[in-house]
Parts: structure tokens; C-alpha cells; sequence
């Protein structure tokens, strides 16, 4: 009898259907969509007063944080962005405070990421919301091939309970994602759709 290879999902075939679906909105239904993203993602959050929370600026076509981050400020959390020190090494986050003006700093690729200035606070935040190119229910997701965000919750996790927020668009989740020992789940996913819980989720 013929043999039948099993093939392992290509995760960069993967992340491009899912990229280009992201691309594909329509750009004035954009901020209508992270509106709703962000009702969801605050259902999840609580009461987050006092908490720092880690978002990401949105780089070319990712879901706007901007909503996300007024309800954020309006309920009392202390925010943060990240920064890449260097690389296959885990994030380290500013305080970002509002009204301070950003920054271009070095991303984890050729593309420059908004970074608070040097001289704002470091501070180690109780959430992360993680950037998403492709997600699927079970709380997998697909980044952009760095590991950062996979290295720096497993070494928050190592020391304390950090929750992990997946923030993307409804559009890019797909049926299931491949998984590997060292990717980190997340414990839930917001999106303009709706909110995922993870169940099991560490």
C-alpha cells in the first residue's frame, strides 16, 4: 500500500494568507472595526486600574491600539510600549505616558518601531496585548518569525501570572495553526468580532 506523507502546515504560507487578508480590509472600515476590537478586549481586561498594560502602535496595515488605548487611560491603567534590546532576546517595555511624544526605535526587522523616549521608566507589565499576523481558537498564534513576544512570556511566566491578549482582526484567524514546544499561548483573543477565551490557557 502507497505511503500518504503528512505534510506540516508551512507556517510562512500560513502567515501570508492571513496578511493578505489583514491588507485587504477596507481602509474606512478600519477604525469602525478596531472601535469594536476594543469593547472587546476591555470585557476581558476589567477592572484594570492601577495594572500596566503593554500594548503595540499599529505598523502598516495591524489593527489600530489607538481606541484601545483611551479606554485603557480612562480606566486607570499605567501603559507601556516595548522595545526590541537586541536580537533572540525578550522585550523590555517603557512607560508611556500620555501626551509623550514617540520615538523611532530599532524593531525586530528593518522596519523602525514607536518607542517611548529613553529616559521614560521601565516597568514590567501584569498584561501584554500581542500583535497577531494569523491566530486560531485555541489560543495559537503566528507573529512575524522573531520570537519576541513567544521569549518574553516565557520568561514573565517564569517568575509570575503575566495574562497574554491577542488583538487582531476577526479576518485574520485561521482553522488551526501549527505548534511548537517554545510558542506561548495566549490566554484570550480580541477581536472586532468578538472575544475568544482560551480555555486551559496558562
Amino acid at each position: 500500500m502507497a505511503q500518504i506523507a503528512l505534510t506540516v502546515p508551512d507556517k510562512a504560507a500560513l502567515r501570508s494568507t492571513a496578511l493578505a487578508r489583514r491588507a485587504g480590509l477596507d481602509p474606512a472600515s478600519r477604525q469602525q472595526l478596531a472601535e469594536a476590537a476594543a469593547e472587546h478586549a476591555m470585557e476581558w481586561l476589567g477592572d484594570v486600574a492601577g495594572e500596566a498594560v503593554s500594548l503595540f502602535i499599529a505598523i502598516g496595515s495591524e489593527i489600530p491600539t489607538a481606541p484601545l488605548a483611551r479606554r485603557l487611560r480612562a480606566a486607570g491603567a499605567r501603559l507601556a510600549l516595548p522595545v526590541v534590546r537586541a536580537p533572540n532576546q525578550p522585550l523590555l517595555f517603557r512607560e508611556w505616558r500620555d501626551g509623550v511624544t514617540l520615538a523611532p526605535s530599532p524593531g525586530p526587522g528593518k522596519t523602525a518601531i514607536p518607542a517611548p523616549p529613553e529616559s521614560a521608566e521601565m516597568i514590567e507589565p501584569d498584561v501584554l496585548v500581542v500583535p497577531l499576523a494569523a491566530f486560531d481558537a485555541s489560543g495559537h498564534r503566528l507573529g512575524y518569525g522573531a520570537g519576541f513576544y513567544d521569549r518574553t512570556l516565557a520568561e514573565l511566566r517564569q517568575r509570575r501570572r503575566i495574562e497574554a491578549l491577542g488583538y487582531a482582526f476577526a479576518i485574520q484567524q485561521l482553522p488551526a495553526l501549527p505548534a511548537e514546544p517554545h510558542d506561548e499561548r495566549l490566554d484570550a483573543i480580541a477581536t472586532d468580532a468578538g472575544l475568544i477565551r482560551i480555555a486551559g490557557a496558562p
